[in-house]
């Protein structure tokens, strides 16, 4: 069968109860890693209280935790994509590691850009700190990433990037073609990893509003993204989704000013 050839109709049940195993894993473990003493971890606030020199050796427990929460909330809104390649690759003895690589581009791309939102949180501390205005209206941030959420949702960008992601058979074609199966698996996943943070970021940024331990947050932002990437009805929940973020966004600072 050719590798462009779209896969004959086959049993995904034990795959997808593997990674079904593997999302669930991640949940619990968060739920673990929220009730231990380093709870703090998951906590952006405590961003706050790091400084330069424990930037090195705190950053990484963070970005860790935004991994695990990446495979919590994003991995199952990938699961098409994942399993269709499954499909075209089952056949190969290195089936298994071509599927690791395509997990590893994914979620690696997600841990890099959960390192560059924590190293830009942590200045956007730093800068609070040393200004009175911004101390005693904070709450103007959380306004603010409301808001931007919200203008996201109505951009072009959002929807192209939207458009690659309903549609795993045609970016696997685009992206697979067999001759170097490693490094093309591994180029997928990050190609694809790339897409999904131009979908999503804005709505992933929320959790910094509210804290990464917040699991009924995430679990309700997981299922929100899942049904815009993979439901055919999603595209139409984007744009309300996006007045309900920017009127939240706007009717903060009014109540903030107010009570």
């Amino acid at each position: 069968m050719s590798a462009f050839s779209k896969p004959q109709e086959q049993s995904q049940i034990p795959f997808l109860v593997v990674m079904s195993g593997l999302v669930l894993l991640a949940w619990f473990s968060l739920w673990l890693w929220d009730r231990s003493p380093h709870g703090r971890y998951l906590d952006h606030d405590y961003l706050g209280a790091v400084s330069v020199m424990q930037i090195p050796t705190v950053m990484p427990l963070f970005v860790l935790g935004w991994t695990l929460m990446v495979v919590a909330m994003m991995l199952p809104t990938t699961f098409p994509l994942i399993t269709l390649f499954r499909g075209i690759v089952r056949k190969k003895d290195e089936s298994t590691q071509l599927i690791v690589l395509l997990l590893a581009g994914y979620i690696g791309v997600w841990a890099g850009f959960g390192l560059v939102v924590h190293l830009g949180d942590w200045g956007l501390h730093m800068l609070v700190d040393r200004s009175a205005w911004l101390t005693a209206n904070a709450w103007l941030i959380s306004a603010g990433t409301l808001f931007l959420a919200g203008v996201y949702q109505f951009t072009d960008l959002k929807y192209r990037c939207l458009d690659e992601c309903r549609s795993p058979y045609s970016f696997v074609m685009g992206h697979w073609r067999g001759r170097s199966p490693r490094a093309e698996s591994f180029g997928l996943g990050l190609h694809h990893g790339i897409y999904c943070i131009g979908c999503c970021w804005s709505l992933m940024l929320l959790m910094f509003a509210v804290g990464h331990g917040n699991l009924a947050w995430m679990f309700l932002l997981g299922v929100v993204m899942g049904i815009e990437k993979n439901v055919p009805w999603g595209k139409h929940l984007s744009r309300p989704l996006g007045i309900l973020l920017i009127g939240t966004g706007i009717s903060l600072p009014i109540v903030m000013l107010f009570s």
